[in-house]
């Protein structure tokens, strides 16, 4: 029985679409084995998002053929996609297959393990591509909530980012089969339920039928499923009306990641983002008017060419006072093929890492001072793993994201327990179970 192995970088569309490409090759026979054990396939699924992601990407491609030298190389996912010819010429790469057409993965291996051929450049033109890649999961390996991928793609194209070259336009996925899925993860007793995609809030736009909306209407009348989560929100689905019908659902859990990326209006231009600071500062208004203590977490860029100490200033403001329970800093990367790796006024890089430092720290302090706020009340955890370090201890998270830290003498993996929160540790609180 042949043996097949994953590595997956970047984001939680990644992860989703690594369950399923394991899936694709267990039906056919493979068994899956950790990483760092003797495989005959690798498969890496990469991110390009920044110039580190390609750099780690390539680091495992190596540490793969190191393992075992007679195995075949598999490169997926964005930097395959954005990257072939630059790929397919690396050493040990044997197949480089992209973020389209991955059901014939398979296929395609097995014709270089018989040596019918030793390489192959499977990538075709994202950007032509207008249907939603049905790729299914049945189980999260390892996992307590199950991510489900709704939609592919982005039109937003901002001016840094490489993605909706990656993924290509936006594609949704039929809400019969994210709801078939939904009940088949609900029967393996995952309780909670992850909406992700490239670009979430355009979800439907492209079916000319449906909504995000309508189809959270539709899980939550699934019995089985005790929480609703949404990945990374576009700002401007944050209506009234959008807001008022979401807290019509128990459900939904109330963590909203609403990217930023700059609290500067000159560098919103600058990066072709679709709002203004002042209309980010409504939509968050909206989203407490209706969710009072929902847990508000963002990401932020530093060193946008043209970003002077002013809008840095701005940004580092801006964030103080929307007070985000969670900051995801980074620094800005030029990426080939965007506009902004052409601009002016590139930034330099020790002044991108004092930046992110500042960043970090105010984003480490509105973190405790969130948590603050539910010490000595309880709240129900939805508990994922033992916690390495500590015997005896599991870790999970609350509905608003907070993550917490709780002695069991049963294993409570898996389940949803009420926990009195009583202290904070540096990224997580400490709770008793009731």
């Amino acid at each position: 029985m042949k043996k097949v192995a994953f590595y997956t970088l970047g984001c939680k569309v990644n992860t989703y679409d690594t369950e399923a490409l394991a899936e694709i090759f267990e039906k056919e026979g493979y068994t899956i084995v950790n990483f760092h054990e003797k495989a005959d396939v690798y498969v890496i699924n990469t991110c390009t998002v920044t110039n580190l992601g390609d750099r780690k990407s390539r680091q495992m491609i190596r540490k793969a053929k190191k393992i075992n030298t007679d195995a075949i190389i598999v490169v997926a996912g964005c930097y395959a996609q954005t990257a072939p010819e630059e790929l397919i010429k690396i050493p040990e790469v044997n197949l480089v297959i992209g973020n389209k057409d991955r059901k014939n993965i398979v296929g395609l291996v097995e014709k270089i393990l018989e040596r019918k051929k030793d390489k192959i450049n499977a990538v075709s033109n994202i950007m032509k591509e207008a249907d939603f890649e049905e790729l299914s999961v049945h189980e999260m390996k390892g996992k307590t909530r199950a991510f489900i991928k709704i939609q592919e793609g982005c039109n937003q194209f901002c001016s840094y980012c490489i993605i909706p070259y990656a993924r290509g336009p936006i594609r949704s996925r039929k809400p019969e089969s994210v709801l078939k899925e939904v009940k088949k993860l609900a029967e393996s007793d995952y309780n909670e339920v992850v909406l992700t995609g490239i670009h979430v809030a355009s979800y439907g736009k492209d079916l000319g039928q449906g909504s995000l909306l309508q189809l959270m209407q539709e899980i939550h009348k699934i019995e089985e499923i005790q929480r609703i989560r949404l990945s990374s929100l576009e700002p401007r689905l944050l209506t009234e009306d959008f807001l008022k019908s979401l807290s019509e659902l128990d459900k939904f859990c109330p963590h909203f990641h609403i990217s930023l990326q700059s609290g500067s209006d000159r560098i919103l231009k600058a990066m072709k983002r679709k709002y203004t600071t002042a209309e980010y500062k409504q939509y968050v208004k909206n989203v407490r008017k209706y969710f009072p203590l929902a847990s508000i977490t963002t990401d932020i860029m530093v060193g946008f060419p043209g970003e002077g100490e002013e809008e840095f200033q701005e940004t580092y403001h801006f964030a103080k006072e929307i007070a985000f329970s969670k900051i995801h800093v980074f620094k800005y990367s030029p990426r080939k093929g965007t506009p902004a790796a052409k601009y002016p006024n590139q930034v330099k890089g020790e002044i991108k890492e004092e930046r992110s430092k500042k960043l970090i720290a105010l984003a480490e302090k509105m973190e405790r001072e969130y948590y603050k706020q539910f010490i000595g009340t309880t709240k129900k955890i939805l508990f994922e793993q033992e916690v390495p370090s500590r015997n005896g201890y599991y870790e999970g998270l609350t509905d608003n994201y907070i993550r917490v830290f709780a002695k069991s003498s049963e294993d409570i993996k898996g389940q949803i327990k009420s926990i009195l929160l009583e202290k904070i540790w540096k990224d997580h609180v400490e709770g008793k179970l009731i």
